[in-house]
């Protein structure tokens, strides 16, 4: 008998011949029973009943006094001190604590150990302590001057006393502590950062001031928020502590208040429901920051409050808005917006680890408008190689060229001169890198990811960048994802936005570093067609890749390397075909 499968019954009975289906789609379904749970609710309902009794019913907290008390003109005076001390020294404290952390993350040693210095020492010293140190400064000097060093011309000189008021001490002690420990929480989160978001904004050539701003520490908020607001909540409570400078603050008006009445435990709430006033709006204020900075974080983002009506205001950007049939292109045969290709010389460059040596006396010519494949094994100094060219990677000995321009160099006669990291940065525009694993900027749009170098490294019009990443987009086959997060994006729709943001600047080379291995074999397809479009336009190529069949097609030359060495280079029917070297003709006979 043949069985039948049926979600709504279910065979029954003894015999085979007697089996029926039964139906229970009619039967009353009695939900599973949580004692624990619901004598745990109980129990927590009959606290809380009871906590709110005794204190609604009990005279001795003399809801009256606090009542009469609690908008008194007093109370509100120190409450007004309490909040501007919270807001000066969270807004200083937190400008300093960046910048500190900026500076332990520099690469000065001298600007990074002061950095360090100054954080031991402000988290060292109580505020108490910190607080009636400032206070008496003045014991230890009298005036404060400001003059030109060792020439006796003084600019400004004022009494320290009167210029250190009990408030100006408050401002500047809590500013002090409070940097100190929000310079840590600054610095953790910039360590969170993958380090590839600072290798793919190098690699577009945003200067470093850029890099920190707009993209490490957006990214870092995520992790800043939390910790940082746990110090702003603690700063609102150490205001308390300014007591000692007898300044009327929230805590230290209801002191002198229950002082002179005897009602004590009435003011001590009066403060206390303040103070939880206060903890309540800054707890609804990171709520929302946190929502805020954790757009692209996650692939179905709950809207804000409100978020609806102000999108009323807001023309997302699409494709469609701009003149041109941009929607209807793809691939990169006809594109206007490319430049010709760059030759590319490497002359003798090595590179060591340590004592590892990554790279020996490399030499290599790319005709303009080639595409170069660079095969070997994991380890072979590949990745290496590509890094260097362009100065992502600083060699230890050799040069290369790119038109003739030396990459992280400039010659004056017979001399060299090492670049600074800005002009790095500009020449490195002309030279594009797609990476293994895509480093699109995730806090950013697929729109705002192609905009951004092009405004800020080329200098074009933010409307000419838009139309330019439209145009790209619609080749690469994505118009319809301009305003997704790259959260959004399936790993092939990440790696083209990612070539597509590498051609935003228009380079003379594009490097692709392994841009297939993060995918998944049924998306590797769709970017190795992009590939193959660009190779056809004129650009030069450099691609390292395990794909032996993809550069079989496309490359017009193909490098074999191990061991930090070129071991072999030639056309791909005579690296496939005819392979010379005994270590490329066994890699091939493993990869084939």
């Amino acid at each position: 008998m043949a069985l039948t499968s049926d979600y709504a019954g279910i065979e029954t009975g003894g015999r085979a011949g007697d089996r029926t289906l039964q139906d229970y789609s009619r039967l009353r379904i009695v939900p599973a029973r949580h004692p624990g749970r619901v004598a745990g609710t109980i129990f927590a309902a009959l606290v809380i009943a009871a906590v709110l009794y005794s204190t609604f019913t009990n005279p001795r907290w003399g809801w009256n006094v606090f009542a009469e008390w609690f908008f008194a003109a007093p109370v509100l005076a120190g409450l007004g001190r309490t909040l501007l001390l919270t807001l000066l020294a969270t807004i200083s404290g937190s400008i300093l604590g960046t910048a500190l952390a900026l500076a332990r993350v520099s690469r000065s040693p001298l600007l990074s150990g002061l950095s360090w210095g100054y954080i031991w020492l402000l988290r060292s010293i109580p505020v108490i302590v910190l607080l009636l140190v400032l206070n008496n400064l003045g014991y230890l000097y009298e005036t404060v001057t400001l003059g030109v060093p060792f020439t006796g011309t003084v600019l400004f000189e004022y009494p320290t006393t009167q210029l250190l008021t009990p408030f100006a001490a408050a401002f500047l002690g809590l500013t002090l502590n409070q940097s100190a420990f929000f310079a840590e929480i600054v610095r953790g989160g910039i360590l969170s950062v993958d380090q590839g978001q600072l290798e793919a904004a190098s690699a577009l050539g945003l200067s470093r001031r850029r890099q920190a701003f707009r993209i490490v520490l957006p990214q870092a908020m995520r992790s800043i928020l939390p910790t940082g607001f746990n110090e702003i909540i603690g700063l609102a409570k150490a205001t308390s502590m300014v007591y000692v400078l007898a300044l009327p603050e929230l805590f230290y008006t209801v002191q002198v208040i229950y002082r002179r009445n005897l009602e004590v435990i009435p003011l001590l709430m009066v403060a206390t429901v303040w103070y939880l006033v206060i903890m309540t709006v800054l707890s609804i204020a990171q709520h929302y920051i946190e929502r805020y900075f954790a757009k692209g974080a996650l692939r179905n983002p709950k809207p804000l409050p409100f978020h609806s009506f102000f999108q009323r205001f807001v023309r997302p950007v699409s494709a469609l808005a701009v003149s041109g049939d941009f929607t209807r292109t793809s691939g990169f045969r006809d594109a206007t917006t490319l430049r010709a290709g760059g030759a590319v010389r490497i002359h003798g460059i090595s590179k060591s680890f340590g004592s590892l040596k990554v790279l020996d006396g490399i030499d290599l010519n790319l005709p303009a408008g080639s595409v170069t494949a660079i095969l070997g094994p994991s380890g072979s100094g590949k990745s290496t190689l590509l890094r260097a060219i362009n100065h992502l990677e600083r060699v230890d000995g050799g040069f290369i060229s790119v038109d003739g321009d030396l990459v992280g160099y400039e010659q004056k006669g017979d001399v060299l001169y090492e670049l600074k990291e800005k002009d790095i940065l500009k020449r490195r525009a002309d030279i594009g890198m797609v990476f293994q694993s895509f480093n699109l900027f995730p806090h950013l749009t697929v729109l705002e990811n192609l905009i951004e170098a092009p405004i800020q490294v080329r200098g074009v019009s933010r409307e000419e960048a838009i139309q330019l990443a439209q145009e790209l987009l619609a080749r690469v086959g994505l118009s319809d994802k301009i305003n997704a997060y790259p959260r959004q994006l399936s790993g092939g729709q990440q790696q083209r936005v990612a070539i597509a943001r590498a051609l935003a600047l228009r380079p003379k080379v594009l490097l692709f570093d392994e841009p297939t291995s993060a995918l998944d074999p049924e998306l590797v397809g769709e970017v190795l067609d992009v590939i193959k479009e660009l190779a056809r336009t004129g650009t030069t190529l450099v691609i390292v890749t395990h794909e032996i069949g993809f550069a079989r097609e496309v490359a017009d030359t193909v490098v074999f390397m191990d061991g930090g060495h070129i071991l072999e280079a030639g056309s791909p029917a005579r690296i496939f075909n005819g392979a010379e070297h005994p270590r490329t003709r066994e890699f091939l006979a493993k990869v084939l």
